[in-house]
């Protein structure tokens, strides 16, 4: 008898979100407008929901609120209009949590510089939630972290309210799978994971997701959704891993490392197509890994293909450098002499994204030689990552002959490599990105 009262306020509270999500009457709140968030905000304005950002950094907010856009996977038009329509507000503060039905947050998850989690927005964002709690509400994090952050962190912050969790609110995690410049899969066909602290959170999480995501998949925990998404990370980070001591050890016997790969990638079963590169860039791959390596720790288990993937990874920018002075030495010329056009900053391909790109350690380890570099990016136009403060300079053929080497870095689609060939003294190409360059071949260098 003593639980007739508990199950009609778990009734009441579900019974009174669930149909808000269903009519997009619920007010959706998006913590953090970066390229998870912001995405995320324009896809479910665009389906009804009027959505409340918050974002701390008061230059993005502004321009949330003046319809300016400044994340590539984000339409303009499409987030100008609903700005003018009132669907979408930025603000600076907290206060508007009490008038949000979901709140989802996409905050950073950095690491800390000995690499285990630094988790300070994530629980910052969490007390400021936990002052304003009201019964109804659904939390959702979406920022990638080690398994247990929802159920240990989050959940005694939020219910230090007084409120019970799956009873007065619910709490999901239901990870982002967020990949910039990706034109084939967006926010709306990507597949979605959804784990909670308990049966009413995971069915206010699943109505909620189904509104806007074609396929939600429900697991058993919010623990279980965090190990997916960590996992996919280190499943990544290994297999490139792989293929970058691969490219060391065809260093060491004369052979074109893309041409054993690609022959090796024509096998129709079991395998599938990795590729080398300068390093690991993102906030995904270089980082998500370490989580899991941190959390397994504390289990007294050690992940040993985790760290031995990381140490690779952690090498190829100095493998790069390494290379370089190789390439100058045949040409005549002392490291601390050289002219270097860095091609390419962002972390991958047709992106303006530079955050932990192997670009950065690159430039500022030929930097140390003493080498001078200037770099060109068409999607980043000022780098300021690490001890770098560097603006990129126009593509121009007085450019590219004036320098003693071109180190392509990022192999952007819209740069004419055959161009550059054409122009430049020599290239080291640490992407493949000259593949299709007939003429001038004596002139490149590949990782």
């Amino acid at each position: 008898m003593s639980e007739a009262p508990r199950d009609k306020e778990r009734v009441t509270a579900l019974g009174t979100l669930l149909p808000r999500i269903d009519d997009h009457s619920a007010v959706v709140g998006v913590v953090g407008l970066g390229y998870v968030g912001l995405p995320f905000a324009v896809e479910k304005a665009k389906v009804g929901f009027r959505v409340l950002g918050v974002e701390q950094n008061p230059e993005r907010a502004a321009k949330v609120n003046h319809g300016e856009n400044y994340i590539r996977d984000v339409n303009d038009n499409e987030l100008r209009e609903l700005v003018a329509k009132g669907m979408i507000r930025a603000d600076t503060g907290f206060d508007g949590v009490a008038e949000m039905d979901v709140i989802v947050l996409c905050v950073p998850t950095p690491l800390t510089r000995n690499l285990p989690p630094e988790l300070s927005y994530v629980e910052g964002v969490t007390e400021e939630i936990a002052k304003r709690l009201r019964p109804g509400q659904l939390v959702s994090l979406e920022s990638t972290t080690y398994p247990g952050t929802t159920e240990e962190l989050m959940l005694p912050i939020l219910e230090r309210s007084g409120l019970e969790a799956d009873r007065d609110f619910y709490l999901v995690h239901s990870p982002e799978r967020v990949d910039p410049g990706n034109k084939r899969y967006t926010t709306k066909n990507t597949t979605k994971v959804l784990g909670a602290v308990g049966p009413n959170s995971l069915e206010a999480g699943r109505a909620f997701y189904t509104q806007t995501i074609e396929q939600v998949v429900p697991l058993s925990s919010a623990k279980a959704a965090e190990l997916v998404k960590v996992f996919e990370n280190t499943f990544r980070a290994v297999n490139i891993a792989l293929v970058n001591e691969l490219a060391l050890l065809c260093d060491r016997m004369d052979l074109n490392v893309w041409e054993v790969l690609e022959a090796a990638f024509t096998k129709p079963f079991g395998i599938m197509p990795f590729w080398p590169g300068p390093g690991v860039g993102g906030h995904c791959i270089p980082l998500d890994p370490h989580y899991l390596e941190w959390k397994a720790k504390g289990l007294n288990f050690n992940t040993h293909f985790i760290a031995l993937a990381g140490e690779i990874n952690r090498k190829m920018p100095e493998f790069v450098r390494d290379k370089a002075h190789r390439v100058l030495n045949e040409l005549g010329l002392a490291p601390s002499r050289a002219k270097i056009l860095a091609l390419g900053v962002a972390y991958k391909k047709d992106s303006e994204d530079a955050r932990e790109s192997p670009a950065v350690e690159v430039i500022e380890l030929l930097q140390r030689d003493g080498a001078e570099i200037v770099y060109h990016d068409p999607h980043v136009s000022a780098l300021r990552e690490g001890n770098l403060a560097m603006e990129s300079q126009p593509l121009t053929s007085e450019l590219v002959s004036s320098q003693d080497l071109v180190l392509i870095l990022t192999d952007h689609s819209e740069i004419d490599y055959g161009w550059v060939a054409s122009h430049a003294k020599h290239v080291l190409d640490t992407r493949n990105a000259t593949k299709g360059v007939q003429e001038h071949r004596e002139r490149i260098t590949l990782l």
